[in-house]
């Protein structure tokens, strides 16, 4: 099958739906498709083979964040060509009610679509404010997915219709097996983030604070913390006897990222709202890191209602210590924890997410041939 996928947003920022084309695309190319990835993308960003950039991506606020995305004539140009001659047997775009290149390839193109659906998003002004010009879109979309039932709930509340319920994927493979970065998790125990510091909803605040506690407590805990910010920044809501037991890496390669999961004793999610899935969640369990979070209606499926993960209320940095300290208080926990969330995370391995896309795809395929035959 020869299919076309579309990223809304830049491939030089990392970001969960930016990873799920990625990889969704390399395992259907495993498979023995031909894909072809569009996406937004600087001159000097290093792209794969299959993907083709739209231009220089803008950041606009969206979605509780600030997303990189491409829209305008250039743009438009760019993804009209790419649809004109990709002659794909399925077109399959991400986000299609964020502006950007997958609302403008929903405009153009004129075969068989398929749209994911990742946000989470009740409130969303965009989402309201261009209901006009999304449904026309939207309306010709034969196949919708969603991936969680934040994202189907989204979907339905702004833009009616329903969804196939598919998860994110994870390569779990790729998480299995590595080496601890060189001298962790160390003897004291240590607490991972992985996530943009910046951004309020992934919570960094509620873990230093909860730190803070625990920090107070155990005398040689560390804390360490991946991902883009800035991290004087982060440092100075830091008490200073306890700054050098932070360690942050800022933005990891995806080898390091897997050694970083490995290297900790419990994995923190302490996300405030706005996650339609958690592949932060995922990563980690693939891992065996054992896991806290916070009680999200998007995490506790993941985490099987905390029986692969330690569940905590979401926003309260008492209640995330208390579940930090049981875990580094019991190892035996700990290692049942980490046998469930690998077991559990078997379900959104690429070779069965894959699989459950590409029957989306022939039965969108099949119902739009049989349409065209009918007339």
């Amino acid at each position: 099958m020869k299919i076309g996928m579309v990223c809304p947003y830049t491939w030089a920022v990392p970001g969960g739906v930016q990873q799920h084309v990625r990889d969704l695309a390399e395992a259907l190319i495993e498979l023995g498709h031909i894909v072809s990835v569009i996406s937004p993308a600087d001159e000097d960003t290093p792209l794969p083979d299959y993907v083709v950039s739209a231009g220089r991506a803008v950041p606009v606020p969206y979605n509780g964040s600030v997303a990189r995305l491409a829209f305008g004539f250039l743009s438009a140009s760019r993804v009209r060509r790419w649809v004109k001659e990709g002659n794909f047997d399925v077109l399959h775009v991400h986000e299609p009610a964020a502006p950007s290149l997958s609302l403008l390839a929903c405009w153009v193109a004129s075969g068989p679509i398929v749209a994911t659906v990742h946000t989470a998003n009740l409130r969303s002004r965009w989402m309201h404010a261009a209901e006009g010009a999304l449904q026309p879109a939207m309306e010709k979309i034969n196949g919708r997915i969603a991936v969680s039932e934040a994202a189907r709930t989204t979907l339905v509340e702004h833009l009616g219709g329903d969804a196939v319920l598919i998860p994110n994927g994870v390569a779990t493979r790729r998480y299995a097996v590595a080496e601890p970065l060189p001298g962790w998790p160390g003897p004291g125990g240590a607490i991972g983030f992985l996530g943009r510091m910046d951004e309020h909803r992934k919570g960094l605040a509620i873990l230093l604070k909860a730190f803070e506690t625990l920090g107070n407590e155990r005398d040689q805990l560390r804390l360490l913390i991946a991902g883009p910010g800035d991290p004087d920044d982060v440092l100075e809501r830091v008490p200073a006897p306890l700054r050098d037991r932070v360690v942050l890496l800022g933005q990891v390669s995806e080898q390091d990222k897997v050694r970083m999961l490995h290297s900790v004793d419990v994995f923190c999610a302490p996300n405030t709202g706005g996650e339609s899935f958690g592949i932060v969640l995922a990563e980690a369990m693939a891992a065996g890191a054992p896991i806290v979070a916070s009680d999200l209606d998007a995490f506790r499926p993941v985490l099987r209602g905390g029986k692969a993960g330690e569940l905590f209320a979401a926003g309260d940095p008492d209640d995330l210590a208390r579940a930090a300290r049981l875990l580094l208080d019991d190892p035996d926990r700990r290692a049942v924890l980490s046998a469930a969330a690998m077991q559990a995370v078997s379900a959104y391995d690429w070779t069965v997410v894959a699989r459950d896309v590409l029957s989306v795809y022939e039965t969108v395929v099949l119902g739009t041939t049989a349409v065209a035959v009918a007339r």
